[in-house]
C-alpha cells in the first residue's frame, strides 16, 4: 500500500466562519459516504480543518473511517436527542486535521422521536453552532431519504452538495429533493442553496455514463462540478480498511480526481 501524502505540519486555525454543506440525494448507492470521507480527507490534507458529521443510521461514512460503531460512546443520536455538547461526541481520524460525529444504530429511531421535541428541524443547526468557529468546512453525510434527519441536515447547511451517479435514472427522485431544499428555504433556512452537483461513479468505457454526464450538465449547468469521480476498485476498497482513498492509494484514479475535486470545492469558496 502507498504511502499517503504528508499531512499538513503546521497547526490549523480557522480563518473565517465554517463552509457547512449538506451532502444529499434520496437515493442510495449514489456516493454520499464515498465522497463525504474523500472530500473531508482531501480537504484536510490541503490544508483544512474539517468536521464531518455522519446523520445515516447505516453509518458509512464512520465505518469508512475505521470507527467501530460498537465502541462509540456518543455519537450523532446524543447530538440531536440527548443534548451532548458536540465537543463530547467529536472523534480525531487517522488524518490530521480531519474530526468525526459518528453515528450507530441508534440514530434510526431519531425519526420517530424527534416529532415530538421542540424546535425538531433546528437540532442540527443548533448543535453546530460554535463549531462553525472552531472548523474550516463541516460536510454533513445525510440519509438517503427526505425525512427529518435529512430536514436537520439542511437546515443546519449552507448549502447543498448533490452525488449523482453516471447510470440509469440518475436524475430520478434529484426534482424532489429540489423541491425539498426550497421548502427549507422557505420556512428554515433562508441562506440555503445548492452548491454543486458532482458526477460520481463514471465508467469511460461505457457511452451510457458520458451521455449521463452531458444530461447533468445540461440541466445544471455551471452547477456541476468540472470534476468527475471514476468508479474504480481501489475506492470500493478503501472503506474496508477504514481510510480515506488519499491514504489507502494517493496515485489511484479516484484519490487525484477527489483531491482535484477539494481544489474545486476551495476555489468555489475562495480558500484557494
Amino acid at each position: 500500500m502507498t504511502s499517503p501524502p504528508t499531512s499538513p505540519t503546521s497547526e490549523s486555525t480557522p480563518s473565517q466562519t465554517a463552509s457547512v454543506t449538506a451532502i444529499a440525494n434520496q437515493k442510495g448507492g449514489v456516493g454520499k459516504s464515498t465522497t463525504t470521507i474523500n472530500l473531508g480527507a482531501s480537504l484536510a490534507f490541503q490544508g483544512e480543518r474539517v468536521l464531518l458529521v455522519d446523520l445515516d443510521p447505516q453509518g458509512n461514512t464512520s465505518s469508512g473511517l475505521g470507527i467501530d460503531r460498537t465502541q462509540i460512546a456518543s455519537s450523532t443520536y446524543d447530538l440531536l436527542i440527548e443534548d451532548t455538547p458536540l465537543e463530547d461526541i467529536v472523534e480525531p481520524t487517522s488524518v490530521r486535521d480531519l474530526f468525526l460525529v459518528p453515528a450507530t444504530i441508534e440514530l434510526a429511531g431519531a425519526e420517530i422521536e424527534l416529532v415530538s421535541l421542540f424546535s425538531r428541524e433546528m437540532r442540527l443547526a443548533n448543535a453546530l453552532k460554535d463549531a462553525r468557529e472552531e472548523y474550516d468546512v463541516i460536510l454533513i453525510d445525510c440519509p438517503p431519504s427526505l425525512g427529518l434527519l435529512t430536514v436537520n441536515g439542511l437546515a443546519a447547511a449552507d448549502e447543498v452538495m448533490i452525488p449523482i451517479q453516471c447510470e440509469y435514472y440518475a436524475l430520478e427522485g434529484v426534482s424532489q429533493l429540489i423541491r425539498n431544499v426550497k421548502l427549507v428555504q422557505s420556512n428554515l433556512n433562508p441562506q440555503l442553496e445548492v452548491e454543486g452537483v458532482v458526477l460520481t461513479m463514471f465508467d469511460g468505457r461505457t457511452t451510457l455514463s458520458s451521455d449521463v454526464v452531458e444530461q447533468v450538465r445540461q440541466h445544471f449547468g455551471e452547477t456541476t462540478y468540472r470534476t468527475v469521480i471514476p468508479r474504480t476498485v481501489r475506492l470500493s476498497e478503501a472503506p474496508s480498511y477504514g481510510e480515506p482513498i488519499e491514504a489507502y492509494d494517493p496515485m489511484s484514479r479516484g484519490a487525484i480526481a477527489y483531491r482535484e475535486l477539494a481544489r474545486e470545492y476551495r476555489r468555489r469558496h475562495g480558500r484557494s
